[in-house]
């Protein structure tokens, strides 16, 4: 509640209010808001309430004589959303103290489940990209989880759905056939390569946004920025040089899971502005209009028919387990997704990008671990070497190594002020 009197050049809090007497002496009159009062007329003030206030009575004003009546009334001021008096004595710093921490807390949980959910989704992807070698139905069916999931929250109204017109659709459509293009290709680079060594190519993604911007959008950046991708550079051809197990198509697969990435920010960042919509439901629909876009080349690339003979073949091999796996790996890699798209409303872009340079480490060493994956030392300097490169660039440029998701979230989050200060406003 904030309650002020402007007279001319004084201004006062609501608790203290005062009128100043004019002068000159003036009749009596009968006041028109409180009229079991007598008060001299004032000078004209300017009361400025920004919460509507519910006054029950008044004992006295200052500046005003004495009601001539018997009883004394008691004045009370509440807040429209209170049915108890303000309290005055409240520790502000305490109760801040107390809100931050409480925003720490959350967001060390969503950095534990997003680290924690995408290395079990990277351990099942892998096993059943091993038993059962589809990439493109593996993609498939993690968007098409993913979406079943989000359709069913907003029916039963466990989540708000989103309010999007075509307009929206129209942009997003970009943005989505980038990201399923990215998608499907890290997907093809895992079936052929260690996932150790996906993830090292992959955090060589900056250097692909920094070239892109600079040679087809015409953007300038520092030297800082261009001095920060050559560890990154260096680094994932050192790992490419001396991988063993080393794969044209899998390294392929990682490049072209980056340059997608790159151009989804690209055009979520020129299509998608002033457009806003929260992470969770931002990466939903994603998710939707890319599984439309996907299930048609999933059929012309594989087909049913070699889906069929596979899974007879893999369900002999494994047994009910491979079942499991899907399952597992379609559920996490929405989970993971989720989790760090929610993440992106409570951290700025800077937290974002440590976190994600985190979460590769994570993903590299548990996965050299769990599948016994051969590593020989300058293999892992070069991934030491690209990932430190990527927490350098995260440094020098932050704003631009969350892409797209960041950008969007922003946008919710100014809505949601603009909306918080029209509501102030009409209060």
């Amino acid at each position: 509640m904030i309650c002020s009197v402007k007279q001319y050049s004084a201004v006062t809090n609501g608790s203290d209010i005062f009128l100043r007497r004019s002068t000159r002496p003036t009749p009596v009159q009968r006041s028109l808001l409180f009229p079991s009062l007598q008060g001299q007329k004032t000078q004209r003030s300017v009361i400025s309430v920004q919460r509507a206030l519910h006054v029950s009575a008044i004992r006295s004003l200052g500046g005003l004589p004495t009601p001539t009546r018997t009883s004394v009334n008691k004045c009370q001021a509440f807040e429209a959303d209170r049915s108890q008096p303000i309290e005055s004595n409240v520790d502000l710093a305490n109760v801040d103290a107390k809100v931050e921490a409480a925003k720490k807390l959350k967001i060390g949980v969503y950095f534990a489940m997003w680290w924690a959910l995408n290395v079990v989704f990277n351990i099942y992807n892998k096993k059943v990209l091993n038993a059962y070698p589809f990439p493109w139905l593996t993609s498939t069916l993690s968007l098409a989880c993913g979406s079943l999931i989000m359709l069913v929250s907003w029916v039963t109204r466990i989540a708000e759905a989103p309010k999007v017109d075509m307009e929206f659709w129209k942009a997003l459509f970009p943005v989505a056939v980038a990201h399923t293009i990215g998608h499907v290709a890290a997907t093809v680079s895992m079936s052929k390569v260690a996932v150790s060594f996906t993830h090292i190519i992959k955090s060589g993604e900056p250097a692909f946004s920094v070239l892109v911007s600079r040679f087809l959008l015409g953007e300038s950046f520092p030297m800082s920025v261009y001095l920060s991708l050559l560890p990154i550079i260096g680094g994932c051809g050192l790992a490419a040089l001396t991988e063993l197990n080393f794969n044209m198509i899998g390294f392929m697969g990682a490049m072209i899971s980056n340059l997608a990435f790159v151009f989804r920010n690209i055009f979520s960042k020129k299509g998608m502005k002033g457009k806003s919509v929260s992470g969770m439901n931002y990466y939903a629909l994603l998710s939707i209009m890319s599984l439309l876009i996907l299930i048609p080349f999933a059929i012309a690339v594989e087909g049913p028919q070699m889906w069929k003979a596979g899974f007879d073949t893999a369900f002999t091999q494994i047994g009910p387990n491979l079942i499991w796996w899907m399952a597992a790996q379609s559920v996490f890699y929405h989970l993971y997704n989720q989790v760090s798209y929610m993440s992106l409303d409570e951290i700025s872009p800077l937290t974002f990008s440590i976190g994600n340079t985190m979460k590769r480490i994570s993903v590299i060493v548990s996965s050299i671990i769990i599948f016994h994956t051969p590593v020989q030392p300058v293999n892992a300097l070069g991934a030491a070497i690209a990932i430190f490169g990527t927490f350098l660039y995260s440094q020098v440029c932050p704003l631009r190594s969350s892409g797209s998701r960041k950008f969007t979230c922003m946008q919710h989050k100014r809505r949601e002020r603009e909306e918080a200060e029209a509501e102030a406003v009409e209060r």
